[in-house]
């Protein structure tokens, strides 16, 4: 009998074991929800007011509590400079790291470091990705009034984009495109958000945009195409838009193999259209939680009511994707990463 005991001992201890498992969920669950209730979750916008990155994260964050355990209040906060670049250093090195803080800035910020660009203070394989609303298309526009009509046009000639800061999409592909097709395009820059630079083309500042979402433009400006305002001149990205199928798409243009490899390296953050992020350091369940609270967001039917009639497109990425993603694309050659990285400097 004495020697059944410490098999019955373990018995009870595995099935205690097992019992603790099956808590522990829930226990964690719990323990999101008691963290989160009556909390406030900031929302860092790397962009001004009225642009689309602005638009796209103020929409989400009417929904995104909601599917939170403990149902925190989302605040959103613009934290406008260097092309969003100020908010990415942001959320890395100061923002709280436990689940109270999120941003999101520009696509192509996460690759800022790979290519050797100045200025960025983060890691983004260690930054915590949850997601991105959109897979997107960008465009090169050009004001309608200038008489230009197709990209070979700027072949010949020389336009004036609007552009925020030297990491945003709007001064990079301007640079890029230029080196790989031969264009004459020059930013002017300086403009705090989206917003700024529509408003100058308004106004004759400018020539037009390159590096301008098509999302974006269907968000804040869809009537310019009805009333022919802006004429599309190219699509940047790894596909074509399904709405755009006679616009020309960057890299099916004839160019040197090792531009057209650059332009692809570039246009990988196209994936993640409008991402979203969390410091590095969050705890694993509060990590988990607003992963699955981006994505549950993105289907909830309150929030796409929403953003259809704010005119956005919503094709979502879930966190681990985009996070894949990002680590894979920094497996890229580092010469041709930094050759990228000069063309746009």
């Amino acid at each position: 009998m004495m020697r059944s005991r410490p098999i019955f001992q373990g018995i009870v201890a595995l099935a205690g074991l097992a019992g603790l498992a099956a808590f522990a969920p829930r226990a964690s669950a719990e323990d999101v929800a008691a963290f989160y209730a009556g909390r406030t979750i900031n929302l860092y916008i790397g962009y001004s007011i009225g642009g689309a990155y602005d638009v796209y994260a103020r929409q989400i964050a009417r929904t995104l509590g909601k599917h939170i355990p403990g149902n925190p209040t989302v605040v959103p906060q613009n934290m406008e400079g260097a092309g969003s670049l100020r908010a990415a250093n942001y959320i890395y090195t100061r923002a709280p790291k436990d689940g109270t803080a999120i941003a999101t800035f520009g696509r192509g910020i996460a690759f800022y470091p790979l290519m050797g660009m100045s200025g960025a203070t983060f890691d983004a394989t260690k930054l915590n990705w949850l997601g991105s609303a959109n897979n997107e298309t960008s465009l090169c526009v050009a004001w309608a009034a200038t008489g230009i009509t197709s990209i070979d046009d700027l072949k010949t000639r020389e336009m004036t984009a609007g552009g925020t800061g030297p990491s945003d999409d709007t001064v990079q592909f301007v640079k890029v495109i230029n080196a790989a097709l031969g264009t004459r395009m020059r930013t002017v820059t300086g403009y705090p958000g989206g917003g700024d630079v529509l408003l100058a083309m308004e106004r004759g500042e400018v020539e037009g945009r390159c590096g301008w979402s098509y999302s974006s433009l269907l968000s804040t400006r869809k009537s310019w195409i009805a009333d022919h305002k802006v004429n599309i001149l190219l699509q940047l990205g790894l596909r074509k838009h399904p709405e755009l199928p006679d616009v020309p798409l960057a890299v099916d243009l004839p160019m040197a193999p090792d531009r057209l490899a650059i332009l692809r390296l570039v246009f990988a953050r196209q994936v993640m259209g409008r991402p979203f992020v969390a410091p590095p350091g969050v705890p694993p369940e509060r990590l988990a939680a607003l992963r699955e609270a981006f994505m549950a967001t993105m289907k909830d039917p309150e929030f796409l009511a929403d953003a259809e009639q704010a005119q956005l497109e919503i094709d979502p990425v879930d966190g681990a994707e985009v996070q894949k993603l990002v680590t894979d694309t920094y497996r890229t050659p580092p010469d041709l990463a930094l050759e990228a990285g000069k063309m746009m400097n």
